[in-house]
């Protein structure tokens, strides 16, 4: 349910910051859920074919993180012993920590240095880290190998992209700020707290920001669908092979012959009909925008071929890094691209056609949200040794029952509490990757949209494979931000540690999903993710009190250490508390 609740917060209130008088009317409750449904379920529907060949066939080179994780704490637990007492060590110290970090605020969230704008060497750089458990855990599961290549890509993009626009537009941060101001993402006439933009002085206060969500952001979109299309190719004789095994299956039904229960997808025809129905459901459901039968059938054939295309993307980019890093608003921005140069091809210009340009991206942002959850689903059910089959059929029924709830959260967020406006996303949400959609969309539509940013990343990944380096992980790291990246980072490097003082002892290295650190990471993950989780939960309980009340106020440690030991010595201690998480998890993985 998250992965569709996801898809639908980054695109469909992007409705109501179309042209005016255009999308707002398609901005309710059927739309939404219809929608949610209609994408969800394609996320699930490609996936069916695409399971043997990114889950099945290449599982020694696409961990999937966290659904490696759960089918570890499954088998750890069934065994029991050694194997549960570690995983679960691990989870309770990553309880623990999540803890100290989300509700006592102890541990710094993101400790970032930033380099002074005026810096001789590195202008407006910055590192920072999201000190999290789950990201230790994920690094140790994908390896020193991914995680290296990822966090490349926003050490690229943080230390070498942005100081170098920093340096040739230091001077000139009016530039930078028309340049959010065309995205939407700021008023140049008016301040802003979160670049720390001035108007009177022409100045950010936080000016590697300002660059990133004006310039690298783009570049990192352009990067991930042209790594997305390589690597599409790469893998193509891989899903062809996956499609004969299908249709062999399929033959192999007809004649009476037994398949393996762990082999038992649903059918070839299932995938084909399901698809056949999604573009019919799009030409006759009123909700959907469009004046003509053949204006809605091309829609449908659009989110189709986007939907393999991206459903595949997704699912192998979560297959490296996870689904909480699957970069989906990058593949909705690849995705409007596409869909409005299709409908500049057939001479569908103007703002009319905006909220058709919508829909094939909100739909691709929701199935590839969704497929990226559902890989997940399918490899633990790999390793315990499911039935395909059933996870698929619960996967459907749970995109229905979620998007039921979804549509329903969304219009109650929608609803205003001051008086004057009419919507509350936009005025009392930001709702900023709604915002950005809806400006791509405009912008693109009227010719009116810088192409160059984008062009840059495309040529980056094919530099890339063109050095025998994956571009995809790469491309991902160079979207994401440094203080994603670079946790995840620490947690490769422990494993590539950890493997090399067993190599140095003449011990075999860890490479089994069973291993002592392995187990210790999956409950690195676990742990973290619980209590986000309820971290969350109690959140939104307390969002309804008045400012200052309720329980979360008061244990907010953070103000108080501040006060006391200062700024820079809060984040060193948050960074002590992660390097303290990473010493345990060497320990864990060397322990006998």
């Amino acid at each position: 349910g998250e992965s569709i609740a996801a898809g639908v917060v980054f695109t469909l209130p992007a409705f109501l910051f179309l042209s005016d008088g255009i999308g707002k009317g398609f901005f309710n409750y059927w739309t939404i859920l219809m929608l949610a449904i209609f994408g969800g379920i394609l996320g699930v529907l490609m996936m069916i074919p695409l399971r043997r060949s990114l889950i099945v066939n290449e599982h020694g080179n696409l961990p999937y993180p966290e659904g490696t994780a759960c089918a570890q704490v499954l088998i750890a637990g069934d065994k029991g012993g050694d194997f549960a007492q570690m995983a679960y060590r691990g989870l309770g110290f990553a309880f623990v920590y999540a803890l100290l970090q989300k509700i006592f605020h102890v541990i710094a969230e993101t400790p970032t240095w930033f380099a002074a704008v005026k810096n001789k060497y590195l202008p407006a750089a910055a590192v920072g880290g999201e000190i999290t458990p789950e990201y230790l855990g994920v690094g140790y599961i994908i390896g020193p190998r991914i995680a290296g290549v990822l966090v490349a890509g926003g050490v690229l993009a943080w230390l070498g992209l942005i100081p170098l626009i920093a340096t040739l537009l230091g001077e000139h941060q009016d530039i930078i700020a028309a340049q959010l101001g065309k995205l939407n993402l700021l008023d140049p006439a008016q301040a802003n707290a979160r670049y720390g933009w001035d108007p009177a002085t022409q100045e950010f206060g936080n000016l590697s920001e300002a660059v990133y969500r004006a310039y690298v952001r783009q570049i990192g979109a352009g990067a991930v669908a042209g790594a997305g299309f390589i690597t599409l190719f790469k893998t193509l004789p891989t899903i062809i092979a996956s499609f004969k095994e299908s249709i062999g299956d399929l033959r192999t039904r007809g004649t009476g012959a037994a398949v393996s229960r762990t082999n038992n997808d649903l059918s070839l025809k299932v995938v084909g009909i399901g698809s056949l129905a999604l573009v019919l459901l799009m030409v006759i459901l009123p909700g959907v925008p469009g004046d003509s039968i053949g204006g809605k059938l091309l829609l449908g054939l659009l989110v189709i071929v986007f939907g393999f295309f991206f459903v595949t993307v997704s699912s192998r980019i979560v297959g490296i890094i996870g689904s909480s890093n699957n970069p989906i608003s990058g593949m909705t921005i690849a995705t409007i691209m596409g869909t409005a140069l299709v409908f500049i091809g057939v001479g569908w210009t103007g703002k009319v056609f905006e909220p058709m340009a919508l829909v094939v991206g909100g739909m691709i942002c929701i199935a590839a949200a969704n497929a990226g959850a559902t890989s997940q689903d399918l490899k633990t059910g790999y390793i315990v040794g499911a039935t395909p089959r059933y996870q698929q059929l619960a996967l459907f029924i749970g995109v229905v029952v979620s998007s039921l709830v979804i549509g329903m959260t969304v219009l109650f967020l929608d609803t205003p509490t001051k008086p004057g406006i009419d919507h509350a996303i936009g005025n009392e949400f930001n709702a900023p990757q709604a915002t950005l959609m809806a400006t791509l969309i405009k912008g693109l539509l009227s010719f009116n949209l810088d192409w160059q940013f984008v062009l840059v990343g495309l040529f980056v990944a094919i530099t890339l494979e063109l050095c025998s380096v994956k571009s995809l992980s790469f491309a991902v790291g160079l979207y994401l931000p440094l203080s994603t990246t670079l946790p995840i980072w620490v947690g490769g490097a422990i494993r590539g540690l950890t493997n090399w003082m067993a190599e140095r002892k003449g011990e075999k290295p860890e490479d089994e999903d069973l291993g002592k650190g392995s187990l210790f990471a999956t409950g690195l993950v676990a742990g973290g993710a619980l209590m986000g989780l309820l971290a969350a939960l109690w959140s939104a309980k307390e969002a309804a009190y008045p400012e200052g009340q309720g329980w979360l106020p008061v244990l907010n440690l953070e103000e108080s250490i501040r006060h006391s030991i200062g700024d820079v010595n809060y984040e060193l201690l948050g960074v002590a508390f992660f390097v303290s998480l990473a010493y345990i998890l060497i320990r864990a993985a060397r322990s006998k």
